[in-house]
């Protein structure tokens, strides 16, 4: 199965923001879309950075109240781990196990096209395994 099945099952719609936006804006966007991060891209949709809400978390700590003036360019983390919509979802797997990723920008052509988390993987997986044991069980009761 390929990162592109994922995306195709949940769909491709990306909440991103751009570099110079300040955090309080960036919060504002993770809240309204109940989501836990952002790609941060520039103005030719190419992925510079990812925040989410460790660097909230990280920044209050380090700069206290004043923290949601903050430029998302001076806190967000740069070259974030990226997948393409080509890769194997297994391997996308492994790579979000070992590096504790809970979601991975996908592109393709260099240009952000979604976002893949662990859930929308194990969602994926679970139909496929729950479909395949249709089949089988099917088969089973069929040929008997």
């Amino acid at each position: 199965m390929l990162v592109r099945d994922v995306l195709d099952a949940k769909g491709r719609r990306v909440v991103a923001i751009d570099s110079e936006a300040s955090v309080n804006e960036a919060i504002a966007k993770l809240v309204q879309n109940n989501i836990g991060s952002l790609p941060v891209v520039d103005h030719d949709n190419r992925l510079v950075g990812i925040f989410s809400e460790r660097d909230v978390l990280r920044l209050f700590h380090h700069k206290g109240e004043g923290f949601g003036r903050v430029h998302i360019a001076e806190c967000m983390t740069c070259d974030p781990v990226t997948c393409d919509i080509f890769d194997d979802v297994n391997e996308v797997m492994g790579l979000m196990s070992e590096r504790h990723i809970a979601k991975v920008p996908v592109l393709e052509d260099l240009k952000l096209v979604g976002v893949i988390s662990v859930g929308d993987v194990i969602k994926v997986m679970f139909d496929k395994v729950t479909t395949e044991n249709k089949h089988l069980m099917s088969y089973i009761h069929g040929a008997i």
